[in-house]
């Protein structure tokens, strides 16, 4: 659990001249235009059903919404930048109309990125952390968005075959001040970075729960950590539950990980995640107010 001090830090993302508060824990909403992601391929192919969504998860709680149009699940082949750009832009242009959170893409390509911010998204996902396309830190720092530097072991079609560590948690902490290094050398802020373990990819169960269980570990680097568990494997490993009978899974896994640390969550079920965030808040402050008194001091 955060400490006091932690606790009463107030924490901030620049996004194109946007400055989102994360002193308390913000739901970033999946949205998928993909035919075969692993949780809801399809569902939300045409522009005007993902639209919708969008729309609801805002409603529901939802701060930030993340729109992806290549599948990232394990064993998956990349997907062309002419189709990608084709799921996505016509989505995040209308996206980013329609609601007034910021939007992410969740993309790779630099020049797909490029198109998606001058279509009004403010935050670019990259699951490779700028390492799959060289043009990537020069496309994010001149528009001044948001990054995200995720850790992954291999690729998708890769990841998942035999992952190994010495100490996993350690090897992610030190990817990321590499990430970040990279990341301020093509002019990106480290006001600008939230940073993602990369839950299920290139981990296996063991890894998985251990870095939930450390998420501490990462607070030290200085910038919010954001953490996607929602639905995933290793909660069916563990549950023996099918991917539409995890939300239980997600809810514990999500609870853990705002207690160990994690500002931003990334979530299908954003009305149900609402109700765990507010529950863990609750818990936690009372904690905080009371130290607080036994202390002497204001919160």
């Amino acid at each position: 659990m955060r400490n006091p001090a932690q606790a009463l830090s107030h924490e901030m993302l620049r996004a194109r001249g946007r400055l989102i508060p994360l002193d308390r824990p913000l739901l970033m909403g999946v949205l998928n235009v993909t035919p075969d992601s692993f949780s809801d391929g399809g569902r939300y192919l045409d522009p005007e059903a993902a639209v919708t969504q969008a729309c609801a998860m805002v409603e529901q709680g939802a701060g930030l919404i993340d729109i992806g149009a290549e599948s990232s699940r394990p064993g998956s082949d990349p997907v062309g930048q002419d189709e990608e750009i084709r799921r996505f832009i016509p989505v995040v242009k209308e996206v980013c109309r329609r609601v007034s959170v910021p939007v992410s893409i969740d993309t790779t390509k630099a020049c797909v990125a490029r198109l998606a911010l001058e279509a009004g998204a403010a935050i670019v996902n990259d699951i490779s952390a700028l390492r799959f396309d060289p043009q990537m830190g020069a496309v994010v720092a001149e528009a001044g968005a948001g990054l995200v530097l995720m850790h992954m072991q291999g690729t998708p079609k890769t990841m998942q075959q035999a992952p190994s560590y010495g100490d996993v948690v350690q090897e992610v902490r030190q990817f990321f001040a590499e990430r970040m290094t990279a990341a301020g050398d093509a002019g990106i802020g480290p006001e600008q970075i939230l940073l993602d373990p990369g839950i299920g990819f290139g981990k296996n169960l063991s890894h998985n729960l251990l870095l939930l269980g450390q998420l501490d570990a990462f607070v030290p680097l200085g910038r919010p950590i954001l953490v996607g568990v929602s639905r995933k494997a290793f909660i069916g490993q563990v549950l023996d539950r099918p991917v539409g009978d995890r939300l239980m899974g997600t809810a514990a896994a999500v609870a853990v990980a705002i207690l160990h640390g994690a500002r931003v969550l990334r979530v299908h079920d954003v009305g149900p995640m609402r109700d765990v965030v507010t529950m863990v808040e609750a818990i936690t402050s009372s904690q905080l107010k009371a130290e607080c008194r036994r202390l002497n001091v204001d919160c």
